[in-house]
């Protein structure tokens, strides 16, 4: 439902929303251990918001960061979906009584609002030592709270920028990835460091390498402080290729019987849907609407 903010083609997000699903698995994902669902498929997710919208001030949601910079570019017609985005996100979270949230560094506004709202929802309807909604807690990983973009070292790196070549996709092949990462932004000085201001681009790549790697920053910053743009950036791309090869594969044999990823959705639905519902009954009786 998040997706509805910018108006996507009907045929577009259904085939994205398996593909995305797709993707999960081949990451590494077990249906086993985690359950895996479409949040449109369970109803409570919308009937929360609802609930919590009613406790959330507009002027709040107005100074939300993705809010202000998203609604520049749509002006005046701004659509109450992207307004209304971050409550739906506390939806999301406080359905499923999560104590720990992985989030990037763009969004840890937003979980910091689910908190408020869990916190004022808790004060207005709870009774005294009994807290209906939890409160979570924002797990940030600091090397890849905010991945930059490959053409401009300042900015974020994003599927909705309009450049390809600012990001890399998962499915990108191994002869754009190179080409991607030929073409990235660097300086002209030699030597390769992290945390220099004045070479963000530089700091971006070595992250890149450090997290694909799995090396330390240490081991990062000796082996790359005296290398040129020449060796480094096949050496990344390499890497990059490296890792997503066999998510990739995983990823291809999935999209052939997609009926798999259906049923995994199917039974995420199911298992989804008995906890929510339990979380948006509690909620629900104890603002008074109550069922006869």
């Amino acid at each position: 439902m998040h997706a509805l903010t910018e108006e996507p083609d009907p045929k577009a997000l259904a085939q994205h929303v398996l593909s995305t699903a797709a993707l999960y698995l081949a990451c590494g994902l077990d249906p086993a251990k985690s359950t895996l669902f479409v949040q449109s498929h369970v109803a409570a997710h919308s009937q929360l918001a609802r609930l919590l919208g009613s406790i959330t001030s507009v002027g709040t949601l107005k100074r939300m960061i993705q809010f202000k910079e998203k609604s520049v570019k749509s002006g005046q017609d701004a659509s109450l979906s992207l307004l209304d985005y971050p409550v739906l996100m506390a939806a999301d979270i406080l359905l499923y009584d999560a104590d720990f949230v992985p989030v990037g560094a763009d969004q840890k506004q937003h979980l910091e609002l689910t908190r408020e709202i869990a916190s004022r929802f808790n004060r207005l309807y709870g009774s005294e030592g009994k807290q209906l909604l939890s409160i979570p807690t924002p797990v940030v990983v600091a090397e890849t709270a905010k991945v930059m973009s490959l053409t401009d070292g300042s900015k974020k790196m994003s599927k909705s920028d309009s450049n390809d070549l600012s990001r890399i996709n998962m499915m990108d092949s191994p002869e754009v990835i190179r080409k991607k990462i030929k073409v990235a932004k660097t300086d002209s000085l030699r030597g390769l460091e992290f945390d220099n201001p004045e070479r963000p681009d530089v700091h971006n790549l070595l992250t890149l390498y450090c997290v694909l790697s799995g090396k330390s920053r240490e081991e990062v910053a000796s082996e790359c402080k005296e290398m040129g743009y020449g060796m480094f950036k096949p050496l990344l791309a390499e890497t990059i290729i490296s890792v997503l090869a066999p998510i990739q594969e995983r990823y291809k044999l999935l999209m052939q019987e997609p009926e798999r990823v259906i049923e995994v959705i199917r039974q995420g639905r199911k298992r989804a849907t008995e906890v929510a519902d339990a979380t948006l009954a509690r909620a629900s009786q104890a603002m008074g609407l109550t069922v006869f």
